[in-house]
């Protein structure tokens, strides 16, 4: 990685904490104090939901020089794991994109599809892709973590049963 990289990634969790910070926050999600991860652009807020289940938000950052955008993805995890990357067979683990829960799970076509990165050239595309990011993360990404928003065949699927 180089020392742009870095500055790069530096400068994204700036923004992003400023754009989502206090709305995650309040929700009870506090991002990771790990340097580590931040400088190879893995910037994850966590909030333990119960004595055994985690919730993770998690943005992966990849910077681009010029003429190609930056971009960034979002990927939510409940798990009773601390790493949201490790499978795990507990019942109510679940891992997902922020898009592919919004648009192939809760069939809401906002984004372009359900494979999708947030790109940006300037401070401006960047503030307004966390703000959409965010508002998603919101209302859906967090409720769903908490187990308060099921998918509309996965409520289906649990009222027959």
């Amino acid at each position: 990685m180089t020392s742009l990289q870095q500055e790069q990634n530096d400068y994204f969790r700036l923004i992003l904490l400023t754009v989502v910070g206090q709305a995650y926050a309040a929700a009870g999600f506090r991002l990771e104090e790990k340097p580590t991860q931040w400088a190879g652009g893995q910037f994850r807020f966590f909030k333990q939901l119960n004595q055994e289940l985690y919730a993770f938000i998690a943005y992966q950052h990849l910077p681009y020089s010029e003429p190609q955008p930056s971009r960034f993805r979002v990927t939510l995890a409940r798990t009773d794991k601390l790493n949201p990357a490790l499978s795990s067979r507990h019942p109510k683990f679940d891992r997902r994109t922020l898009s592919v829960l919004v648009v192939e799970d809760f069939g809401v076509n906002i984004l372009p599809a359900a494979d999708y990165w947030w790109e940006y050239r300037t401070t401006e595309e960047l503030g307004r892709a966390l703000a959409e990011a965010g508002h998603l993360v919101a209302g859906y990404g967090i409720p769903w973590l908490a187990g308060e928003l099921t998918p509309p065949e996965r409520q289906a699927a649990e009222s027959t049963t």
